[in-house]
Order: structure tokens, then C-alpha cells, then sequence
């Protein structure tokens, strides 16, 4: 037996030695990421319910490279997973019967196609989100918490005319601006209606650094807040109780309606997060449980997922991509320092009776963001309790995001 009919057995190996110096490189360092991201999801560094699947579907999406390319896509090589170009608007593929070839083939296509490229996962993980959410502080407080997430809003207004800077189109810009917002199902919902093109990159780099804010703002915050200021207390809110579920559930459906006749082409994601609140509230139990735990969970995990599988080393390592990293984590940065700048306007405004480190919580990661506020504050006071104030502007950075998103595409997607 010949050697090269040994290697046919082992084809990752074979098309791992036929493949261009760059592209062994690229591989074997997302194998090693992948990897590298189980473990820090493990230890808590990063969120482990998105990086764990996410990390392991990058290392075995990359390993398991073999001689099958039934569309023609890829030089001959490719993954028993998901062909993420079937079905799209391109030259390259042909028609409808090409996506219905991959999806008796490979078996993440149906979740991709059906679930993904679509955005229902992002409604899912929106609803479900909806379902654990709090909304009595925005509704005592909505000037504080909308006014900070407007301030974290920064990067997704600044990157759009750097990114253009960049070389790409309006439309392109707009999408890897929305990185910004941290908000992972507006990243999908937006880059799905501007960039179809470059829905795979920009959605995989999103989430990719959204996992990243956890474990780097921190840092962030302890470079622009002294130790002293982080550490202010902020009073206990005494009459949060006094708002019924009756009230909150009116809120929300009266603020869901609102939000949909202004911008109809965000209304999906606006009906899936206020639904979630509304089913909360509602007290209907069952559903409750349902959606905050059998759905976000799901969601999440297959969020994850296909993430990692679609982090294959082709796609990673196009040209474009290189600029789409730089600029995510741009405004991710311009994000957090807005809202950390937000923070300090009320910190003086209210002569240093407001903690500024509540201002990262406007970047609408929830409820990650609120999270490390409240560990960063902690940190500095163990008296020091924020995090009712932290999810009031993580809530209102949601909103907010939406409503950025909704401007983008209702502005840009006819052009």
C-alpha cells in the first residue's frame, strides 16, 4: 500500500499537505484558538455558554478539511458541515436545487439555512433574553439609562465613515459599525440586510469580540476610572417594587408598538425582546420557564455553534477580514469609552454622587456588561451596588441598538 493511499484515509492530513503554506498556518492557528476559547470559556475568562461551542466547532471545522466540494466552491476541499454560500445571491451558485443538494449533505445546513442566515436565531436569543429582563429601572429612571446608552452608542457612529475610510461601501460600513453596539442578534439582523456578502465574517468577528468585552473591559474602565471614583456607592432603589408587572407589561407592549410603526424594518427583533418581557411579566409560568431557559439556552448553543463552524480558515483569512477585526474591535473600544464618558457627565452633573463605571453597561451586551460593572465596582467597595442601575442602561443599550440599526437599514438599505 502505497503512502499516498494511506493519506487518503487520513484526508485532513492529505489536504493539510496539499494546501498552500498560509492556509496550513491559518488552520492549525484556528484550531489552536478554538481550543484556546474552550479553555478560557471553561475558566470563566469569557462567556462559557457561547465560547465553549463556539471554540470547539472553530478547532473541528478546521481539522476536519477533506476532498469534497460538491458546488465548486472551494477548490476541491471542503466540510461535511455547512456551505454557507448555498442558496446566496451570487455568480457562483446556481440555483436552488445546489442548496437543496448541501442540505441532505451537510447536517448543520438546515439549522444555518432555516435558523441562521435568516435571523431567527437572533429573535430566539432576543426573546429569550426578553424573558429575564428587569424593566422596572428604566421605567423609574429612563432619562439615566437612555442617555448612557446613547453615550455607548459611540462606535456605532463613528466607525461608519472610518470603515468607509476603509474601502468599503455605505452599506458595508453600516453593518460592521453595529459591532459596536456589542449586540450580537442586531450584528446578524443588520449585516443580513446591508452585507449579505459579508454576513459570515462580520457575524463570527462580532461575536468573537463580544465574548472578548468580558474579560477586556475591565481593563478599560480601570484605566479611565481612578480606583477611588470606581468604588462610589449608589443608593438602593427603595421604590422599585412599587411598579406592577401590570404596569411593566403595558410598557412593554405599548413601547413595542411605538417602536414598530417608527421603524417597521426592526420590528421582528422589537417583537421578539418585548415579547420576551411581555411573557415575564404575564406571569404564565410555563412559558416563562420555556423561553428563559429551554429556548435562550438552545438558541445560544447553537448560536455558538454554528459560529465556530463557519470560523473556517478560508473565510477567516479572506482579505477583508483582516480590516473587519481592526474595526470591530474600534468600536467595540469607542463604545466603552462612550459610555464610560457618559458616565462621567453624570458623575459630575450629579457632584460625585453617580458611579461612571455604570456608563460600560450602556453597551448593550446583556447582561455581560452590566456584570463586569458591577465586579469592577465591587472590586473597588464591596458596598459599592450597582447592578440595578448597570441593567437600567444595559436594557435601554438594547433599545437603543435597535433603533441605530433600524436608521442604517431604512436609510442605506435602498441604495
Amino acid at each position: 500500500m502505497s503512502l499516498d493511499s494511506i493519506l487518503g484515509v487520513f484526508q485532513g492530513i492529505q489536504t493539510l499537505a496539499q494546501a498552500s503554506p498560509a492556509m496550513v498556518i491559518a488552520r492549525i492557528g484556528l484550531i489552536v484558538l478554538g481550543l484556546l476559547l474552550v479553555w478560557l470559556g471553561k475558566k470563566g475568562v469569557l462567556e462559557p455558554l457561547l465560547m465553549i461551542p463556539m471554540g470547539l466547532g472553530m478547532a473541528t471545522v478546521n481539522a476536519a478539511v477533506m476532498f469534497f466540494d460538491p458546488l465548486a466552491l472551494h477548490g476541491g476541499m471542503g466540510t461535511l458541515f455547512v456551505e454557507a454560500q448555498a442558496g446566496a445571491t451570487s455568480d457562483a451558485v446556481r440555483n436552488a436545487a445546489d442548496l437543496m443538494t448541501i442540505m441532505q449533505i451537510d447536517f448543520l445546513q438546515p439549522i444555518y439555512t432555516l435558523m441562521f442566515s435568516n435571523g431567527l436565531i437572533a429573535c430566539f436569543v432576543f426573546m429569550g433574553i426578553g424573558s429575564i429582563l428587569d424593566i422596572s429601572f428604566v421605567m423609574l429612571h429612563p432619562f439615566i439609562s437612555m442617555f448612557l446608552a446613547l453615550c455607548a452608542e459611540l462606535g456605532t457612529i463613528l466607525v461608519l465613515p472610518i470603515a468607509q475610510l476603509f474601502g468599503f461601501t455605505a452599506k458595508e460600513a453600516a453593518a460592521i459599525a453595529m459591532v459596536g453596539g456589542a449586540d450580537g442578534p442586531m450584528v446578524l439582523f443588520t449585516s443580513l440586510k446591508l452585507a449579505p456578502q459579508l454576513f459570515v465574517p462580520i457575524s463570527v468577528v462580532a461575536y468573537l469580540y463580544l465574548g472578548l468585552t468580558y474579560g477586556g473591559y475591565p481593563y478599560l474602565i480601570k484605566l479611565m476610572v481612578p480606583k477611588g471614583i470606581r468604588g462610589t456607592p449608589m443608593p438602593m432603589e427603595s421604590n422599585a417594587g412599587t411598579v406592577t408587572s401590570g404596569q411593566k407589561l403595558a410598557f412593554a407592549v405599548i413601547l413595542c408598538a411605538f417602536l414598530s410603526f417608527l421603524f417597521p424594518v426592526a420590528a421582528p427583533l422589537f417583537f421578539s425582546l418585548f415579547l420576551g418581557i411581555a411573557i415575564r411579566e404575564s406571569g404564565i409560568k410555563p412559558f416563562q420557564d420555556f423561553v428563559s431557559n429551554t429556548l435562550l439556552y438552545a438558541s445560544t448553543l447553537f448560536l455558538g455553534l454554528m459560529l465556530g463552524i463557519l470560523c473556517e480558515a478560508g473565510t477567516i483569512f479572506s482579505p477583508k477580514v483582516l480590516p473587519l477585526l481592526l474595526l470591530g474591535m474600534l468600536a467595540l473600544l469607542l463604545s466603552g469609552i462612550g459610555g464610560l464618558i457618559g458616565g462621567y457627565i453624570l458623575w459630575f452633573f450629579k457632584k460625585g454622587k453617580f458611579n461612571p463605571v455604570i456608563g460600560i453597561a450602556g453597551v448593550s451586551c446583556v447582561p455581560s456588561t452590566a456584570k463586569v460593572a458591577q465586579k469592577v465596582a465591587a472590586e473597588a467597595n464591596p458596598q459599592a451596588m450597582i447592578m440595578q442601575y448597570a441593567l437600567g442602561a444595559n436594557i435601554s443599550g438594547v433599545v437603543t441598538t435597535a433603533i441605530i440599526a433600524a436608521i442604517y437599514v431604512s436609510f442605506l438599505g435602498g441604495k
